[in-house]
């Protein structure tokens, strides 16, 4: 309990810092005379102290995003009938966890792309569970990396828009890493929540920084989790995610307003990394056999300055 409420205090004081200017306080709500939406800001960023504590998911209270400066370097809105291949590879294709990663779990229909999860008897790997998994085929250091999305509705089987390094493990080797320098695990979105016990914790996703090399423990990997936040009606409408990586510090967002920012653990990551969307597979699946879900997104896009 001790624990979380202390996560959550921090939480609450980076929401805080996002909304105010570093050292104005609580003085700010009341600058230049009385304020509604800083009043309001600030009511939310109390009310988020105690969804922290709760362990649910919190509402996104932080700057609106603005993209001044930057200029839209790659962009997939997924017109056409099929993966484009100049700007996409298939990413870890082969056994996964509780299943396998395969081609065909992944499709352009509809203006979409769509990931399936299901179970096949006739799988390419043989029977099993099968999902899949695309990475930008250019790599990029710093920027703006949004998506466009519905998340699936499974719960043990989440989907997922996130960052690695371009030698996969360097994230999680001490002496590459470095605390992220060299090699970071940036998990702009997942959503892993659908089916959770706690009620109130369904409609949020997840942030993480995970690295190594932050500290002397060479086993264990330097994990942050950013915190729980709420979209909006995150399986059935489209929310964006987003994530800036500016030279001093990671801003996470959605639907376009700031959740949080981090600078964990020895700073903010100067190789280049891939862009990864993924419907991932857990260790174990219980659902039946005759269970699918999908992962639907409208579009991937990155700025640059």
């Amino acid at each position: 309990m001790l624990e979380n409420l202390m996560e959550a205090l921090h939480f609450a004081w980076r929401q805080k810092q996002a909304v105010y200017k570093v050292g104005e306080g609580f003085k700010s709500i009341f600058a230049d005379g009385l304020m509604p939406k800083r009043i309001i800001s600030f009511l939310i960023a109390f009310i988020n102290m105690f969804l922290g504590i709760a362990d649910v998911g919190t509402i996104p209270n932080g700057q609106k995003l603005d993209l001044t400066g930057y200029k839209l370097v790659f962009c997939d809105e997924f017109d056409g009938d099929s993966v484009n291949t100049d700007l996409w590879y298939y990413r870890g294709l082969g056994t996964r966890r509780a299943g396998y990663t395969g081609k065909d779990q992944v499709k352009v229909e509809n203006g979409n792309l769509v990931i399936t999860a299901e179970y096949l008897k006739n799988g390419c790997y043989g029977e099993g569970w099968y999902s899949g998994k695309l990475g930008t085929v250019e790599k990029f250091t710093k920027g703006y990396f949004e998506i466009r999305c519905k998340c699936n509705d499974g719960g043990e089987i989440w989907s997922a828009f996130w960052t690695m390094p371009t030698t996969n493990d360097a994230a999680y080797i001490h002496d590459i890493s470095k605390g992220g320098v060299g090699g970071v695990e940036l998990d702009i979105f997942e959503a892993p929540f659908a089916n959770d016990k706690n009620l109130l914790r369904r409609n949020a996703i997840t942030q993480t920084i995970h690295c190594n090399g932050g500290d002397d423990d060479v086993e264990n990997l330097d994990s942050r989790c950013i915190g729980y936040y709420n979209g909006k009606n995150i399986y059935a409408e489209y929310n964006t995610y987003g994530l800036e990586w500016t030279d001093d510090e990671y801003i996470f967002y959605i639907n376009g307003v700031e959740t949080t920012r981090s600078s964990f653990s020895a700073g903010v990551c100067e190789v280049p990394e891939e862009i990864i969307v993924s419907l991932e597979l857990p260790d174990e699946i219980t659902f039946d056999h005759d269970y699918s879900t999908q992962f639907i997104v409208d579009y991937v896009k990155i700025w640059q300055k």
